[in-house]
C-alpha cells in the first residue's frame, strides 16, 4: 500500500506538486524543500562562484528561503518550468543578499576610525575586491539570462540572429511592437494561446490592437521575443522594456 502511494506521488509532475503545495499541502512542500537542496546549493554556488555548504553557509539559507518563495509564487501561466523559474528567483535573492552585505561593509568602512594609512589602504583594497565580485556576479547573471532567453526563443522557433535581423529599425516601431506584446501578455486568452501554440493569434489579435495585420506579420518574431521577456523573470532584459508598465 505504502509503495503504491509512493509510486503514485512519484508520477505526479513537479509543477503539479508545486501547485499542491500552494494549496496547503505542507508535506509536499517540505518534501520539495528537502529533495531540491542539491539544486539550491548548486544554483547558489554558481552565483557565489564557490562551494556552498548547506550546513554552514548563510548564502544557502537565503537560497532555501528563495526556493520556498518560488514554490508559493510560481504560476504555470508564465510558460516556464518550475525549476527555470526557481533558479531565477534563487539567483536574484542571493545577488540581493550579496549587494546588501556589500553595502553593510561599505558603511562599516566609512564609520571606522583608521589607525594608520596602511590599514586604510588594506580596507580600500578589500572594498574594491568586493565591488569587483558583485560586478562579476551581475555579469554572470546577465549571461545566464541571455542563455535562458535563447532557449525560450528556440521553443518559438526563433534564433538570436533572426531576432536581430527582424527587429524594427525605428524606435516608434519597436515601441509599438512592445505595446502589442504587452497587450497579449495582459489578455488571458491571447496569453494562453501564445504559450500553448508558440505563435501569434493573428485572427483575434487584430481586434485588440490598432496595428495592421501586415505590420503584425512583419514584426511577428520581435513581438514574440518581447512577449517571452514580459512573461519570464528576466531581471536585466526587462530594462530593455523601459516605458512598459510591468
Amino acid at each position: 500500500m505504502i509503495e503504491r502511494v509512493f509510486n503514485r506521488k512519484r508520477n505526479i509532475s513537479l509543477e503539479d506538486q508545486v501547485l499542491s503545495a500552494q494549496k496547503g499541502d505542507e508535506q509536499t512542500r517540505n518534501d520539495l524543500l528537502k529533495k531540491y537542496q542539491p539544486f539550491i546549493a548548486k544554483t547558489v554556488s554558481q552565483v557565489c562562484k564557490k562551494y556552498i555548504d548547506p550546513k554552514s553557509d548563510d548564502e544557502f539559507s537565503i537560497g532555501l528561503i528563495a526556493f520556498d518563495q518560488a514554490i508559493q509564487t510560481y504560476s504555470t501561466d508564465k510558460g516556464n518550468s518550475f525549476l527555470s523559474f526557481a533558479k531565477v528567483v534563487v539567483k536574484r535573492k542571493v545577488i540581493d543578499y550579496l549587494r546588501s552585505e556589500q553595502r553593510k561593509q561599505t558603511d562599516l568602512s566609512i564609520d571606522q576610525d583608521y589607525e594608520d594609512e596602511e590599514q586604510m589602504e588594506n580596507q580600500l583594497e578589500v572594498q574594491v575586491a568586493r565591488n569587483e565580485y558583485i560586478q562579476q556576479s551581475e555579469a554572470w547573471q546577465r549571461r545566464e539570462e541571455i542563455l535562458e532567453f535563447q532557449n525560450q526563443l528556440r521553443e518559438y522557433k526563433i534564433s538570436f540572429d533572426e531576432l536581430t535581423s527582424h527587429s524594427p529599425k525605428h524606435a516608434d516601431a519597436r515601441q509599438s511592437a512592445i505595446e502589442v506584446a504587452k497587450i497579449i501578455f495582459s489578455e488571458e486568452p491571447l496569453r494562453n494561446y501564445v504559450i500553448e501554440k508558440k505563435r501569434l493569434p493573428m485572427k483575434d489579435l487584430v481586434d485588440y490592437v490598432e496595428v495592421s495585420r501586415k505590420t503584425l506579420e512583419r514584426n511577428r518574431k520581435y513581438i514574440l521575443a518581447m512577449f517571452i521577456i514580459l512573461s519570464g523573470d528576466y531581471i536585466y532584459l526587462k530594462d530593455y522594456l523601459k516605458g512598459v508598465d510591468l
